[in-house]
């Protein structure tokens, strides 16, 4: 396993417990220290009670492979978005580089990155290119596509149909033999269709998420109550749902827009939604100043990582936030996110839930995990605190709850 991160590390997790004997590669020296004192470097459900009891072995260089008694190599490195809309394949090259050196015949490559489209084919001729071995022949490769959600990867990876991605039937059933274990549906298909799955899956969210914001952003230009109205949209009909506004960012979500965007000259929906999703921190600032003057004023942020109860902060929305709200000029802002163990975030101290809520003249639930409590919430903080709720985290159908 090429790649110990959150796509990585339950996945070698998971295959442990179907059997298979792992190896865990990530140069990330500390990480690796982690793993081997049995400590998960991140939240994910159900894995460090696995860890505790893994066989495992990781390391840290590619020397420390021993090439004949690898039979499958899972390549799960991060594919991230330049700035100008580019696919980053810096840490895919790096991998290859390396891998080439020490690949010998039989081997079989599961790319399982969130890639662009054709990113498979590129790297089979790299493949080649620094090899003598024949793709499909001597040396195999395929693309299969994660699509879990973070906290749920060990219950997902044992339910969600898995797409194989092949360009030959005898890599097809190598790698079947691999998911099998898995006792799930699985679908054969292109390198490319596997890679299409993949960004059609997400970028579809996206542009769910991105429609919930664009609606709360027209709601608020006419005054009106979003959350009654998206109720009143959802209740017993059987044509659609529309989802609660929120901060959209996320490793995948906030980047895979630009793996599609960037074959493309024009103006699309996935650069819309991606515009409107980049919108909110602005639209949040601009819409709670214009009430309350954010200027001189205590703010709380409660929440920074990317999403609900976790405790990854790639791709989170909230330091967007943080941005906006600091061009207002506060007195001070206190920054409350129990998940993340850390004692300061962005610069500014990681304060507990009371601290930050006594502290403050305006509140913004940034991310709703289930750790901000609405009594708690309501009990610690001050008298005449506004409190912003784009979540609706409080279940009050406001988007501003005043103590």
């Amino acid at each position: 396993m090429i790649g110990l991160g959150r796509v990585g590390l339950p996945l070698l997790l998971f295959l442990e417990k179907k059997k298979f004997d792992l190896i865990g590669l990530d140069q990330n020296k500390a990480l690796i220290s982690k793993l081997k004192e049995k400590k998960m470097p991140f939240i994910e459900t159900g894995c460090q009670k696995l860890l505790k009891k893994s066989n495992a072995k990781f390391i840290s260089n590619f020397k420390e492979f021993n090439p004949k008694k690898i039979k499958y190599i899972f390549i799960t490195v991060g594919t991230p978005l330049r700035e100008s809309i580019e696919v980053n394949l810096n840490n895919i090259n790096l991998v290859i580089n390396e891998l080439s050196k020490i690949l010998i015949k039989g081997h079989t490559i599961i790319l399982r990155s969130t890639i662009g489209p054709e990113t498979t084919d590129y790297v089979k001729k790299k493949i080649e290119k620094l090899t003598n071995f024949k793709v499909g022949k001597d040396i195999f490769l395929s693309f299969c596509p994660e699509r879990l959600a973070e906290n749920k990867a060990l219950k997902e990876l044992g339910q969600l149909p898995q797409i194989i991605g092949v360009e030959d039937n005898k890599t097809f059933l190598l790698v079947e033999r691999v998911f099998k274990r898995f006792k799930i549906k699985v679908f054969k298909t292109s390198f490319l269709s596997a890679e299409l799955v993949k960004l059609f899956n997400n970028n579809y969210r996206y542009i769910e998420f991105a429609i919930a914001n664009q609606f709360s952003i027209i709601a608020n230009n006419f005054n009106q109550n979003i959350y009654d109205i998206i109720r009143m949209c959802n209740y017993d009909y059987p044509r659609g749902k529309i989802y609660d506004p929120g901060l959209t960012g996320g490793t995948c979500l906030r980047k895979d827009f630009g793996m599609l965007n960037e074959k493309n000259p024009g103006t699309d929906l996935f650069l819309s939604a991606w515009k409107v999703n980049e919108y909110i921190p602005l639209h949040l600032t601009e819409t709670i100043d214009k009430k309350f003057n954010i200027n001189g004023k205590k703010i709380g942020i409660l929440g920074y990582a990317f999403k609900k109860d976790s405790d990854d902060e790639r791709e989170s929305m909230v330091p967007k936030l943080i941005r906006q709200i600091e061009k207002k000029v506060p007195k001070s802002i206190f920054i409350c996110d129990p998940n993340i163990k850390k004692k300061f975030i962005d610069g500014y101290k990681n304060y507990n839930l009371e601290d930050t809520l006594k502290n403050s003249d305006i509140v913004f639930i940034a991310i709703n995990h289930s750790i901000f409590k609405k009594r708690q919430i309501m009990k610690y903080s001050r008298k005449n605190t506004k409190i912003i709720d784009i979540w609706n985290h409080l279940k009050t159908d406001q988007f501003i709850q005043k103590k």
